[in-house]
C-alpha cells in the first residue's frame, strides 16, 4: 500500500517550465520627473513609427512621392504619414465642469463617447490637415495611432484620402517548443477581494484545483500539469468610503488591509505549488498612471516568502518554454471603448496588434507615466499569446498576420462576476475556461 502511494506521489509531480521575464521596458527605474509634458512621448512614437512606415511604404506605393504635411500641394497626390488626433463633440473636458453652460450639454452614456460629427486630424512636425474621404473611418480610429495616408489636398484645405497604411504585425520569432508535453498557464482577473461581489469560497475551491486538492486522480494529474498562473489585475477591491482623506481610527485601518490580507491567504497556497505573477489593475494599491509598477511585495507577507511569487508590471511580457506571452489588465481595450467602436473586445486587441501601440490613447485619455526619450507601449516583438483582463465576456481567436504571424488573442473574463478562469495550453496555443 505504501509502495502504491510512493508511485501516485510520482506520477502526479507537477510539471516544469522554463520562465524568462521581459517586463524591463515597463518599469520606471532611472526616469526624472522635472515637470516635462507630454509632446515627447508623442515626438518619440511618431520618430519611431514613421521610421518603419516609410520602410514599408517603399512596397506599398513605391511611385508615390512621401511629403509633410507643410508640403502638401493642391490636387497633387502624395503620401503623408503622421500622428492622427480625434476630433470628439462628446469628449469629456475637465473645463465643462465649470462651465455657466453645462446643463446644455447633451447627456451621454459614461461607456462611449462617440458621435456622428467626429473627424479625424493628421498631425507631423509641421503642422496638421484634416482628413476627408471615407476610407478613414472615425469610429475605427483613435488619437495616438500613426499611419501613412495616400491621398490629395482638395480646395477647401482638407486632406482626401484613398488609402491608409497601419504598422501591421511585428516580427514574430518561432515559438520554441521545447517539450511536446501538454502544459497549462491559468490566466485569472477580478478577483476583486473584498467586495460585494467576490465569493472567497469560490476562489478557495479554484486554488484546490490548481494546487492538486481536489477532484480525483483525473483532475489531479490535469492539476500537475499547471506549470504557471498569471493574475491580471483587480485583485483587491478597497472599501471606497474609507478614502476620503481623513485620518483612520484603528478599526478602519484594519478593514483598510483585511482584502489584501484574505488575497495574500490564497496567494500564499498557489505560490507553495506553482509559480504565479500578479499584475496590478485600476482598483489594486499601485500607481494609476501606465505602465503601473509591480505590487510591493510587502503587501504579501505569507506569499513573498516564495520564490515562484512574482510581482510583475502592467503590461506584463514574458516567455514560457520559448512562447512569448504578452497582456495587460484591461485599462487599454476599456478606453478603446469608450473612444471608438467595435464589434467585441477582440477586435480592439486586434487593432492595437496592427497599430503595433498596446495603448494608443495614452497620454490623451489614458494615463501614462511622461517618457522623455521614448515609448514602452511599442510592439517592437509580436507576441504568441495576447491577453487582456477584467473583460464583461470569455472570447479567444487566432489573429493571422501578412508574414505568417500567429497570435492568439485571449480576453479574460472578471473571476468576481463569472466564476470563471482560461487555462491556457502553451503546446498548443489553445485556450479554454474552467471552473
Amino acid at each position: 500500500m505504501a509502495g502504491m502511494e510512493i508511485d501516485t506521489v510520482e506520477n502526479l509531480q507537477r510539471k516544469q517550465s522554463t520562465y524568462q521575464s521581459l517586463d524591463e521596458t515597463f518599469e520606471i527605474q532611472n526616469e526624472t520627473y522635472r515637470g516635462q509634458q507630454y509632446s515627447q512621448i508623442y515626438f518619440a512614437r511618431l520618430h519611431m513609427m514613421r521610421t518603419l512606415l516609410y520602410s514599408l511604404v517603399t512596397h506599398w506605393k513605391p511611385h508615390v512621392p512621401v511629403c509633410t504635411v507643410l508640403g502638401l500641394e493642391e490636387g497633387r497626390e502624395c503620401i503623408i504619414v503622421g500622428t492622427l488626433y480625434k476630433h470628439m463633440k462628446l469628449k469629456p473636458c475637465i473645463l465643462d465642469e465649470y462651465s455657466k453652460e453645462r446643463s446644455a450639454v447633451p447627456l451621454v452614456k459614461h461607456h462611449n463617447f462617440m458621435h456622428p460629427d467626429d473627424h479625424l486630424v493628421l498631425e507631423d512636425e509641421s503642422g496638421r490637415v484634416k482628413l476627408g474621404g471615407t476610407v478613414l473611418s472615425p469610429s475605427v480610429y483613435v488619437t495616438g495611432v500613426v499611419v501613412a495616408l495616400h491621398g490629395k489636398e482638395t480646395g477647401a484645405g482638407d486632406f482626401m484620402v484613398l488609402d491608409v497604411l497601419e504598422a501591421g504585425l511585428a516580427p514574430q520569432i518561432e515559438p520554441q517548443l521545447k517539450s511536446r508535453e501538454d502544459k497549462y498557464v491559468v490566466f485569472i482577473s477580478g478577483v476583486s477581494a473584498g467586495s460585494s461581489l467576490s465569493n472567497p469560497l469560490q476562489f478557495q475551491l479554484l486554488v484546490d484545483h490548481i494546487t492538486g486538492h481536489l477532484g480525483d486522480e483525473k483532475e489531479q494529474g490535469i492539476a500537475a500539469e499547471i506549470v504557471h498562473v498569471v493574475i491580471a489585475g483587480n485583485s483587491v477591491e478597497i472599501p471606497l468610503g474609507l478614502l476620503n482623506g481623513q485620518n483612520l481610527a484603528s478599526k478602519d485601518q484594519s478593514r483598510l488591509s483585511e482584502p489584501v490580507q484574505e488575497l495574500d491567504i490564497l496567494l500564499t497556497q498557489i505560490a507553495a505549488g506553482v509559480p504565479v505573477d500578479i499584475m496590478p489593475g485600476s482598483n489594486d494599491p499601485a500607481n494609476f498612471s501606465l505602465p503601473q509598477q509591480p505590487l510591493n511585495r510587502w503587501l504579501f507577507p505569507g506569499s513573498r516568502a516564495y520564490n515562484t511569487f512574482r510581482s510583475c508590471t502592467n503590461p506584463h511580457c514574458f516567455e514560457l518554454d520559448g512562447v512569448r506571452i504578452l497582456g495587460t489588465s484591461g485599462q487599454n481595450i476599456d478606453d478603446l471603448k469608450k473612444y471608438s467602436e467595435g464589434r467585441d473586445g477582440l477586435e480592439f486587441m486586434e487593432r492595437t496588434l496592427k497599430w503595433r501601440h498596446l495603448a494608443p490613447t495614452t497620454p490623451n485619455t489614458l494615463g501614462c507615466y511622461p517618457f522623455t526619450d521614448r515609448d514602452p507601449f511599442l510592439i517592437e516583438s509580436c507576441p504568441h499569446v495576447y491577453f487582456v483582463g477584467n473583460q464583461d465576456k470569455y472570447g479567444t481567436r487566432i489573429l493571422k498576420g501578412a508574414e505568417g504571424q500567429l497570435v492568439r488573442l485571449i480576453s479574460i473574463p472578471k473571476f468576481c462576476n463569472t466564476g470563471m478562469v482560461v487555462v491556457f495550453t502553451t503546446t498548443k496555443l489553445r485556450s479554454q475556461t474552467s471552473f
